[in-house]
């Protein structure tokens, strides 16, 4: 089995699992160290655990609890690929829920869990303006309300969870160009990662990830009107990674590269015309 490990965090780790076994080869036994959610992508699967046998195909979730045992067999298909979210028992904590929920061994594959696992491979690939780590908890805090069956109450946040969340957004805003993560932004306002993430969306109307990107994008477009500055540079100055990602990020925000977007900011009209209905 192949393991790639997406995203290293105090709260989650995230991983991909390629797994070629077929029909011929022989299962053996592994023991759950924590809390994790894999879903499944493609390929097929059965698992022998304490809660019962699944059966576990692409869309479906193998669940574990700190001490499970499991077996995975291939009957059916050779291999299977995974996204597996491991989690702390802090952020186990703050999701809530009854710990029983985390015993359940698997689901099947549920529409309101397959899109979000979807989702997170999305994030995992670059094509997300989400956080992988702020899907991670979104998806596990989806699953504890389906598994649980009971759904989350919201709360409406003060003036003091206001105050918290604006300042956290001047704070990243003007941080924009380093590295930020959502528990690092966290520590700030003095907040688990989760009740960080779901004060911050409730207030603000996006995740604080997405914020941080849009930061970039708009400090960007800022720069691109001046014509000294090469758009690799800009790329890298306002905190991109590489340049393919900050074009593709930047294009599906514009609806242009940011080389159009420069020619259209110093008054070329075909390049307006194409984006905008201009009389």
């Amino acid at each position: 089995m192949d393991a790639t490990t997406l995203l290293t965090l105090q709260t989650m780790t995230v991983s991909e699992f390629r797994c070629d076994a077929g029909p011929g080869d022989t299962p053996f036994a592994e023991c759950r160290t924590g809390y994790s959610i894999a879903y499944v992508r493609s390929g097929s699967f059965g698992c022998h655990c304490r809660a019962g046998f699944f059966e576990l195909v692409a869309g479906s979730l193998l669940v574990g609890a700190p001490g499970d045992e499991y077996t995975c067999t291939h009957d059916h298909v050779c291999g299977d690929v995974c996204l597996s979210f491991f989690l702390s028992e802090d952020l186990v904590d703050a999701l809530g829920g009854r710990r029983e929920t985390w015993q359940v061994g698997a689901t099947p594959p549920l529409p309101e869990l397959m899109v979000l696992g979807e989702l997170a491979q999305t994030a995992a690939d670059g094509n997300s303006d989400l956080g992988l780590d702020e899907v991670g908890q979104i998806f596990a805090s989806r699953f504890v309300d389906v598994a649980s069956g009971e759904p989350r109450k919201k709360v409406a946040p003060t003036a003091r969870d206001r105050r918290r969340a604006v300042e956290a957004a001047l704070w990243i805003d003007d941080n924009s160009h380093d590295e930020i993560d959502l528990e690092q932004a966290a520590r700030l306002a003095d907040l688990s990662p989760f009740h960080f993430l779901r004060l911050f969306s409730s207030v603000l109307g996006v995740t604080p990830h997405q914020y941080l990107v849009r930061s970039r994008l708009r400090h960007a477009a800022r720069l691109l009107t001046d014509d000294d500055i090469a758009v690799t540079d800009i790329a890298y100055d306002v905190g991109f990674g590489d340049l393919s990602n900050f074009v593709r990020t930047f294009h599906r925000a514009a609806g242009m590269s940011p080389t159009k977007f420069r020619r259209a900011a110093r008054g070329e009209r075909k390049i307006l015309q194409e984006r905008f209905t201009l009389d």
